[in-house]
Order: C-alpha cells, then sequence, then structure tokens
C-alpha cells in the first residue's frame, strides 16, 4: 500500500542495521567489542551523582505535568550562565534560548524554521543525518566529501563554489563521525565566506544561515580548542544557530536535555515549531537540570574526569592502531582530538580470507571484522561518504578500558589471516 513520498523514500539506518546484526551474535553468546553507538554505557559512564540525585529529587516534588514549550525559565537561565561562563557566549535566556528533548528536536526545527522545499542546503560527508534533514524538507542536498588530509572538516576552499544561493550551512565541531574539530584559521576562513556571501545578498533576500552543532564541545583534548562562529566572528550572531545539551557533555544521552541558542527572531518560530511537535524536556529533568548546571564545583569536577577517561580510551586504541599500521597492516587512525570518537582507516577491500573469499567492497570489510575480529565499527559510507571509503567511526562510549589490549589483538589475528 503507498505512503507519502517522504516515508517511501526514507533512506533507513546503517547504524541500526549494524547494531541488529551485533545483537544477534550477542544473543548466541559471542563476545563483540561493539564501537558502533554513539552513546554510553551507564555501568562505564554514568551521570553525574549530584544530577542523578537532582532528578530523583525533582520527581518527589512533583515534577510531572507539562513544562512550558520553550523550556522552563530557570533551565533557560542556567544554560545561558553555564554558556556564559565557559565559551563565553552571552544570550538572553528569555528570548534567545529554546529548550528540548535533546538535540534532534531542536536540529529538525532549525531546519524546519529556515529552509524551505527547495532550497539548497550545504553539509559536509561524512556527517551525522544532515542527508537526512534536508530529505524531511524536500530541499537540495549540496554535498562536499571532505578529505582525510584535512581530518574529515571542510575548509573555506571547498565551500566557496557551493555557498551562492543556499539557504543553510550545517556544520559541526567537534564532528560526529570523525572526533575531529574545526581549527581557528580554518573555522574564521568559513565564517569570512559567509559573512561575504550574506553582504552580496539583497534586503529581500533570504539570507545564509549557519546550523552549528557543537554538542561535543567539552570533550576536547590535548591542543585542541573548541571555536564558534560567533566568538570568531560576532557579526554572524544573527545568521547562527547553536544545537547543544546536556547529552554528549554529562554522559545523558537518555535524560533528554537539549537546547538551542540563536537570534531571538529564530527562536522565536522555533518555539513555535517545538510547540506542536510536543518534542518537550521532562520537567523533572528540566529542574534537576537547572540545578545541576549551577553546582560549578560538581560540574567542572565531573568534566575533568568524564574528559580524562574519555582521552585515556582513544588514546589506547589509537597506540594500537598505530603498532599494526607499523606492523606492516593496512590500517592507520587519526590522533584523538574531540568527542567520544576516533577516525580509522581499515583498507582491506580486494584481500582474501583464509578460505578464499575475496572481500569485494566495504561492506565485506566491515562483515569481515565484525565475525573475525568480534569488532563493530561504524563505515563512514553510513554517514554519507562514498561507498568505496575505508574510512571507519570508533565510539568509546560502551568501552570497557581493561579490554582495549585484547580487542588490539584479536584484530591483529583476523588481520594475520588474510592474503
Amino acid at each position: 500500500m503507498k505512503l507519502s513520498h517522504l516515508a517511501e523514500t526514507l533512506i533507513g539506518s546503517e547504524i541500526i542495521k549494524l547494531a541488529g546484526e551485533i545483537k544477534e551474535k550477542q544473543a548466541k553468546g559471542e563476545k563483540i567489542y561493539n564501537f558502533t553507538i554513539g552513546d554510553f554505557d551507564p555501568k562505564v559512564f554514568p551521570i553525574p551523582a549530584e544530577f542523578e540525585e537532582e532528578i530523583i529529587t525533582a520527581y518527589k516534588e512533583g515534577f510531572t505535568n507539562y513544562p512550558p514549550a520553550d523550556g522552563i525559565p530557570e533551565l533557560r537561565k542556567s544554560v545561558g550562565e553555564f554558556i556564559a561562563e565557559h565559551e563565553n557566549l552571552n544570550y538572553d535566556p528569555a528570548k534567545e534560548i529554546v529548550i528540548s528533548c535533546g538535540g534532534r528536536p531542536i536540529i529538525y526545527a532549525t531546519f524546519r524554521t529556515i529552509v524551505d522545499r527547495g532550497e539548497k542546503v550545504v553539509y559536509a560527508t561524512p556527517s551525522w543525518n544532515n542527508n537526512h534533514y534536508t530529505h524531511f524538507l524536500e530541499a537540495e542536498h549540496v554535498v562536499l566529501e571532505t578529505k582525510p588530509e584535512n581530518d574529515f572538516m571542510p575548509t573555506a576552499a571547498e565551500l566557496k563554489p557551493l555557498l551562492k544561493g543556499a539557504t543553510l550551512l550545517a556544520l559541526c565541531s567537534p564532528q560526529n563521525p570523525t572526533g575531529t574539530a574545526f581549527g581557528k584559521q580554518q573555522l574564521e576562513e568559513i565564517c569570512d565566506l559567509v559573512i561575504a556571501e550574506n553582504k552580496s545578498r539583497g534586503a529581500d533576500e533570504k539570507p545564509l544561515y549557519i546550523m552549528f552543532d557543537q554538542m561535543y564541545w567539552v570533550l576536547t583534548f590535548g591542543q585542541t580548542q573548541h571555536y564558534t562562529p560567533v566568538s570568531l566572528r560576532p557579526e554572524l550572531r544573527d545568521y547562527t544557530i547553536f544545537i547543544d545539551g546536556m547529552s554528549k557533555a554529562f554522559a545523558a544521552t537518555g535524560v533528554r536535555v537539549g537546547w538551542a541558542l540563536g537570534p531571538a527572531h529564530v527562536i522565536a518560530k522555533m518555539k513555535s515549531i517545538l510547540s506542536h511537535v510536543g518534542a518537550w524536556s521532562p520537567m523533572a529533568e528540566q529542574h534537576a537540570a537547572a540545578r545541576y548546571l549551577r553546582r560549578k564545583d560538581e560540574v567542572n569536577a565531573y568534566l575533568k574526569k568524564f574528559k580524562g577517561e574519555v582521552e585515556e580510551r582513544l588514546q589506547k586504541i589509537y597506540e594500537g592502531f598505530d603498532s599494526l599500521k607499523k606492523a606492516g597492516h593496512p590500517v592507520e587512525a587519526i590522533a584523538p582530538q574531540a568527542a567520544i570518537y576516533l577516525t580509522l582507516k581499515i583498507d582491506l577491500a580486494g584481500k582474501k580470507t583464509a578460505d578464499g573469499t575475496v572481500l569485494e567492497d566495504q561492506a565485506a570489510v566491515t562483515s569481515y571484522i565484525l565475525n573475525e575480529a568480534k569488532l563493530g565499527l561504524v563505515p563512514f559510507y553510513a554517514f554519507g561518504a562514498a561507498k568505496n571509503s575505508p574510512w571507519y567511526r570508533l565510539s568509546v562510549g560502551t568501552c570497557v578500558k581493561e579490554e582495549i589490549p585484547a580487542m588490539i589483538a584479536q584484530l591483529k589475528a583476523a588481520l594475520e589471516k588474510l592474503q
């Protein structure tokens, strides 16, 4: 039976498909190192104890009714203070901040508020879900496939020929799936392109907006620093919508507290859209988040420990892959920069297995790594990259660090079986 054009043409998630295969293997008792999901195992990465206490208290206090469509004032105020202290960005809680149940609804609301059918949305691949949100709106996909030599981040030179007539530029830093981030000059050059493009448009033309997804901004490692369009070029404040929240910064993906920051005229319309969708963060969690974000000492202590645990896992796995590369295996990794992800290259297409089967493409490579090394990774083609891309995302959100040596050894054994 026929359904809507949108439903009939929506692409299924490769990640969910892969997750289904892994669950089947685990149900049969197989030990799988499942590094596919951009989520946290609460046994490995629990939410802050103080945040948990505040959630329980809020439920006991009876905060179980509908929240305001744009979020409770206390939370919007706490978010504004948190962002001002840590990022030196100042947004009016009453007019320029909206709360939602995580990042997805506010990304959807951003697209819905800004983009009309047939208008151009510019985004890079690999990236998370921009292709699906663009499809939702029947907008025009303007896609840039990024390069490993640029850490899979878009550059101004690559974006310049794509921005003419575009309505939305979707950027993410630190980026999902790559775990890489914009350098200061790299982002400044992109900002200058957007400023120049908007100056070239007439007063009656829709400007080019930036959606800046910074959900992982607290998780930066080593020399990596987080930069934003508004901090680098304040005149972009009227054209930038930030996507942010508690999900990744506090290992609280299931708590569902997200927010957007942006110009009042955009946020007002996003509030209206979200009010009709009903994508509200639960009332108790909002009160808990409002209280927890004001507990500065506890917040800073949690972030320090949390960042250290994530970085340790990423670094150990990076070192393991580097040792495999030095041993002559066709693998490599980009050194950890940010988020919970490591970018890996496993270039096995054309290799033969022990029984003579040729690994004809990356889908076959992905299956081989899962079946022989018991290692679940997400290929970059699941994020819009080319089907023949040998690059993968590894997520450490469920990683038990004591198991890393065994995982590397098992991968090494699987690689050594190939001809």
